[in-house]
């Protein structure tokens, strides 16, 4: 019937571009559902290595210790060792192939600083260096095989703190400080950079730190206003999904260029979610776990965003 009118009509320009297969503005086709977590919960920490999902710790009325490791290509998870340390929130960058948790919830009062490296080739986790400062809801980027812990919070402060590790050296090292204290932020990092986006202000800010020049720059502020977010990488754009504004876990997804320094709203998450977290493989966003505030649930959900087909 689609064909039929294409050739009763060509000459309207609407209906040769409905003829197109090329989708131009928000595309719900841009995101898929796959095989749901085994464990609900929020405050969980995500690592990819060899193309390989681990969804680490958490919350669901419990904080966790859970390790279960998702493989794109059969839509199937397998249950790993899991972390010595219960804890939620907790904070992860890979090096080498291995999985570095960091920081996070021991309990309402009481905040990490430990810092246990799991390795997948082995299924197995060794204690490193803790933190030098104890906290939760920090965000962590990796740049030239270094860790960056940046931000957070315990009872009495939020930071802006910026502590380095090295893991061959297993050392910390303190580095130039944040220009906005703040947790519950997210980081991406495109070509050497890191940006920190988000967070527990009354805005949205979004900071770029240089480890080259230890130096930070204010760039454009995400659109959305919120905190409890998740971001992943493509192609060197940052893509900034989910997360809590203040009465709704949201759907919101827009992408930054830091080239441009612009944003663009792309095709929201299917569902609402906020303290989720984000892998990246192959180019596509897997969006796993987190809260929603209006069913007051647990999620398990794991949606694939391709950007590819959100132009």
């Amino acid at each position: 019937m689609r064909k039929l009118f294409c050739l009763i009509v060509p000459v309207l320009l609407i209906t040769l571009n409905s003829c197109s297969d090329k989708v131009t503005g928000p595309n719900p086709h841009s995101w898929t559902s796959k095989a749901d977590m085994p464990t609900a919960r929020d405050a969980l920490a995500i690592s990819v290595v060899n193309g390989k999902i681990y969804a680490i710790g958490g919350w669901n009325g419990s904080r966790l210790s859970v390790n279960e490791e998702y493989d794109p290509v059969t839509d199937t998870w397998t249950t790993k060792a899991s972390m010595p340390t219960t804890r939620s929130s907790p904070s992860t960058g890979v090096v080498n192939g291995k999985i570095y948790a960091i920081g996070g919830l021991k309990s309402f009062t009481s905040f990490h600083s430990v810092n246990e490296e799991y390795d997948p080739a082995t299924d197995s986790w060794t204690t490193k260096k803790d933190m030098p400062t104890a906290r939760d809801d920090i965000a962590i980027g990796v740049v030239n095989e270094k860790i960056y812990a940046i931000g957070g919070w315990d009872n009495d402060n939020v930071y802006a703190l910026n502590e380095e590790y090295d893991p061959v050296t297993d050392n910390w090292t303190t580095k130039a400080s944040m220009p906005t204290a703040r947790h519950s932020h997210a980081i991406g990092v495109v070509n050497g950079k890191i940006y920190v986006i988000g967070g527990s202000t009354l805005t949205s800010p979004n900071e770029e730190y240089d480890p080259a020049t230890n130096s930070w720059t204010s760039k454009k502020e995400i659109p959305t206003d919120r905190q409890y977010l998740a971001i992943g990488v493509v192609n060197e754009k940052i893509y900034a999904i989910g997360g809590w504004s203040g009465s709704e876990s949201l759907s919101t997804n827009e992408e930054y260029d830091p080239q441009e320094n612009s944003w663009a709203t792309k095709t929201n998450m299917p569902s609402g979610r906020d303290v989720l977290a984000i892998g990246v493989v192959n180019d596509k966003i897997y969006a796993i776990g987190g809260w929603n505030k209006a069913e007051h649930l647990f999620q398990s959900a794991n949606e694939v965003y391709d950007p590819s087909l959100d132009q």
